[in-house]
């Protein structure tokens, strides 16, 4: 027989294992555009590892990639990318959505898209095939017609992230498999609307990031407890374990702000190897210090600590994803806003349950410590991956 906390720690390790493909960055592609009258020119950015899973571009199996394997399947590679992209303009007098946007359910024309150049470049979680692109289409682009199916048929996570610039304007989208195709009204690229395109952006991002929730979640753990005689306790009333949870967000929160808007401004740059290395270690350190209790009374220093640290993560992908310049400001607020929201969503859901159960042996056996020996496990996986460049679970 099973018991009921022991069942409750497999689901978790169930949980972990399968979150661990994606321990930091999912699958996404990096699409930019540019209209300029009827032209559309733009440049996508898509991972290796992506096109090797989908058309096979490791010739001799031996699981490293060089530049002639890449280089031998160009024409592959553009084919594959030009039938999964297509863009068009509405038709005139096409058919309008509700608030009045024309040019829906199919009514649009064609932009034919051709590949004119193919790149490599080096990302943060590695090298990318770069495809210049330019499309023609049959009248001046206002509305954009984007029809977007890159590996959705083999990868349901992946994400397409397009940056759309008009004149000196700049606008987002994310593209999914339930949000393929989007009607992008270039010409009327507000201020606003891209502070949150830039918000959602970054609630995607942290929900996600598992090495960003664990190690928070590693904090958030003996929050709703407190340690007296060599033991853990639960915390004598709500308001406390608020406190508590209140003092460890907003410590990361500040730490990680601080870094991710230096390191965005290009004021302060680190190697990314380094920053997901020591992400990984944070969240190793965070998880068995419950396990080994050193620090038990300032748990917001050790938050704010590597909170730094986490900063130059979320900057990496918030660079990958490119700001406009125009709104440079506006749209790193609105990223970091994004991604406070996303934590608290997270708190929200942690903190009623962790304290309606604190008082029992299933939160202390189970969850604080099951859940902490778990996360340290994962964690060493993800700092050996990306210490010795290993690749000790994932495919």
């Amino acid at each position: 027989m099973i018991l009921p906390w022991r069942r409750a720690g497999l689901g978790l390790l169930l949980a972990l294992c399968m979150a661990e493909s994606a321990a930091h960055k999912p699958s996404d592609s990096y699409l930019a555009l540019t209209v300029t009258g009827n032209q559309v020119d733009g440049q996508w950015d898509i991972a290796l590892r992506d096109l090797d899973m989908a058309i096979g571009l490791d010739a001799d199996g031996n699981g490293e990639l060089t530049w002639d394997e890449v280089r031998a399947r160009h024409a592959d590679i553009a084919a594959y990318a030009l039938s999964r992209l297509a863009l068009g303009v509405p038709r005139a007098g096409g058919v309008k959505d509700a608030a009045g946007v024309a040019g829906v359910a199919g009514a649009t024309a064609p932009c034919p898209l051709a590949v004119t150049g193919q790149l490599l470049d080096q990302h943060s979680d590695g090298a990318y095939a770069v495809l210049e692109l330019r499309a023609t289409c049959p009248v001046d682009v206002i509305i954009l017609d984007a029809d977007y199916r890159l590996l959705f048929d083999i990868d349901p996570q992946h994400k397409g992230l397009l940056r759309l610039a008009y004149g000196a304007l700049t606008s987002t989208a994310i593209f999914t498999p339930d949000s393929a195709r989007q009607m992008l009204q270039v010409a009327d690229a507000a201020r606003w609307r891209q502070f949150f395109d830039y918000v959602r952006h970054g609630v995607w991002h942290i929900w996600i990031g598992f090495d960003h929730i664990l190690f928070l979640l590693s904090l958030l753990l003996p929050a709703v407890l407190v340690r007296r005689a060599g033991r853990w306790q639960a915390r004598d009333s709500v308001r406390a374990s608020g406190i508590e949870v209140i003092k460890i967000v907003t410590a990361f929160t500040l730490a990680h702000s601080i870094t991710l808007t230096l390191a965005t401004l290009g004021m302060v740059t680190l190697p990314s190897r380094v920053v997901e290395s020591a992400i990984a270690l944070s969240v190793v350190v965070a998880a068995l210090n419950n396990l080994w209790p050193l620090i038990t009374r300032r748990l917001a220093l050790l938050a704010f600590a590597f909170g730094l640290i986490h900063g130059f993560g979320f900057a990496s992908v918030l660079l990958d994803l490119g700001l406009p310049q125009a709104s440079l400001l506006l749209s790193l607020v609105g990223f970091n806003v994004g991604v406070e929201l996303g934590q608290l969503a997270i708190v929200a859901v942690f903190l009623p349950l962790a304290y309606l159960v604190r008082a029992t042996a299933f939160y202390r056996k189970a969850v604080l410590m099951g859940g902490s020996s778990l996360i340290a496990v994962l964690a060493l996986v993800w700092l050996s991956e990306r210490v010795l460049d290993l690749n000790i679970i994932t495919a």
